[in-house]
């Protein structure tokens, strides 16, 4: 089952011409790969409890359809990449208004980084099924 929350737009979500502002949707986003990892048991203040932490080397937003104000979206995380010692990942997050219609689509490629040491690192073998439930995306890659 795919990994997916609803929120509920704010007003300081747009600009002023009553668009949602790009830095709002990678927002929910972000959002919702954090409350991933709480719903797969690990939420990030146990990972920083263990010096670990979730760092973005690129994202890409593509946009589909605008979101109105007032409407709630819905943004769901789907494994689009990872690599072999699942240090690396690619996920892919489609962003929906209240009426179902895809409006964005955000991919991020990160990875895990030792916040100590500022480094990247894997996960200790008490994190290695962190990702193992997200959905994959169909055209899933090892990274």
């Amino acid at each position: 089952m795919t990994f997916e929350l609803e929120f509920n737009t704010k007003w300081s979500d747009f600009d002023p011409n009553r668009h949602m502002r790009h830095t709002a949707y990678n927002d929910y986003a972000a959002e919702a790969r954090i409350r991933y990892f709480a719903h797969a048991g690990h939420p990030v203040d146990e990972l920083a409890k263990d010096h670990i932490g979730p760092i973005l080397f690129e994202e890409f937003t593509s946009f589909k359809k605008e979101i109105q104000t007032g409407q709630s979206v819905t943004v769901n995380c789907k494994l689009l990449g990872l690599s072999e010692d699942k240090r690396k990942w690619k996920i892919r997050h489609e962003i929906l208004n209240s009426n179902g219609q895809l409006c964005a689509v955000i991919e991020v490629f990160g990875a895990w980084i030792d916040l100590e040491k500022r480094k990247l690192r894997t996960l200790p073998e008490s994190y290695k099924d962190l990702l193992d439930g997200m959905d994959k995306t169909e055209d899933f890659k090892v990274l």
